[in-house]
Order: structure tokens, then sequence, then C-alpha cells
């Protein structure tokens, strides 16, 4: 009985090698099918032969997609009893997001710091202080080159603030604190510079000073 029972589980373990030899000769041959063409064909010719041309977005269904997954990120964030998966999605559609108003109709400076802004914000909320920081200066880097004020370059500088706590860096965040505040002094409308301000107070381990 014994014997028959061991005799069982190596055919079980040939077949599962057999499975996976046959996977890999099939793997092979594809390939070597494809480097023959290559061959005989010419690599241009091989890689634009047959190949159907990609459906192309409007650009008013690139700014719809823009905004859609805008919002879907904002409402992810704001959702308690995140699982990983929805943090992963989360990430991927703040990128998804920005990759969409690239190609958008009526896009702007402002729009790119928005995108840059969110997904600085997104980084902070899933504790990954390297990115975090790299879209925050990435947002007041566009602010700039754009001379884009008002309540967009006080995010950038909260969002600064904010990559700087979550990197342990209490000073660099109380340092970006005092220029977001200096930027808020110029928002025009107050609702605005009541967003700015409530944000700043949610920055960690930052009592508010101001």
């Amino acid at each position: 009985m014994q014997a028959e029972n061991l005799s069982a589980a190596l055919n079980e373990v040939l077949l599962e090698h057999k499975d996976r030899l046959e996977s890999r000769a099939a793997r092979i041959a594809g390939h070597l099918h494809e480097l023959t063409h290559i061959l005989s064909d010419g690599l241009e010719k091989t890689m634009t032969k047959d190949q159907p041309a990609e459906p192309q977005l409007s650009p008013e269904d690139e700014r719809k997609l823009g905004i859609r997954y805008f919002n879907a990120t904002w409402d992810l964030m704001e959702e308690e009893g995140r699982s990983p998966e929805d943090d992963d999605l989360m990430l991927h559609m703040t990128h998804a997001s920005a990759l969409h108003w690239t190609g958008a109709a009526g896009v702007t400076p402002e729009n790119f710091t928005r995108s840059q802004w969110q997904a600085s914000r997104v980084n902070a909320v899933l504790h990954r202080p390297e990115a975090c920081l790299h879209h925050a200066q990435r947002a007041l880097d566009i602010c700039i080159a754009n001379e884009i004020g008002d309540w967009d370059i006080a995010f950038a500088y909260e969002a600064l603030a904010r990559a700087h706590a979550i990197a342990g860096d209490m000073e660099g965040a109380r340092a970006m604190t005092e220029r977001a505040l200096q930027a808020v002094e110029q928002i025009v409308e107050d609702d605005s510079r009541k967003m700015v301000l409530a944000d700043l107070e949610t920055i960690p381990g930052q009592p508010r000073f101001w």
C-alpha cells in the first residue's frame, strides 16, 4: 500500500514537471517563430506589420477621465478601512488622472500642479515620504515656473510641509508651513484661505503655532 502511494505521488510530480516543460517549450517555440520573422523580414517591418492602430481618446474624453480619476482618488482617500488593494488602486488612479490631463482639452498648468499635489497627498496617506516629497516639489516647481499664485502655491507649500513631516523632518515641515502661511495671506477668497489653514492643522506631529 505504501509503495502504491509512493508511486502515485511520484507520478503526480512527474506530470507537473511535464506540464512545466511543455509550457516552457511553447514559449521557446513562440520566441523562435518571432526571431525567424525578424531575421527574414527585418526588425522594422516585423514590429509594424499587422499592428492595428490604437484607438485615440479625444481631448474632451481625456479631460473627463482626468476629472473622474481625480475625484475617485479623493473619495477613496477619505474612505476608512481601506484594504491594501484599495491603497494600490488609489495610487494608480491619481497617476491615471495626471496622465489623462496631459492630453486633455483646455488643460492649464494649474491642472498639472493640482495633479502633483494630489499624488503627494496620496503618498502621504500611504506613508511613502520619498514619493510624497517628490510630487510636492513638482507641484511647487510648476507653480513657480508658470507664476501660479493664490491657493495653488499655498497648497504646494502645504504638501511640502506634510512631506517633510512624513519623513520625520519637523524642522523642514515648520519651514514649509511658514512659507504656506505667507502664501495664504495672498489668497483672495476666504473659503480658500480656510481650506489651506485647515489642511495645515492636519500635518502629523506638528502642533499649531500660528
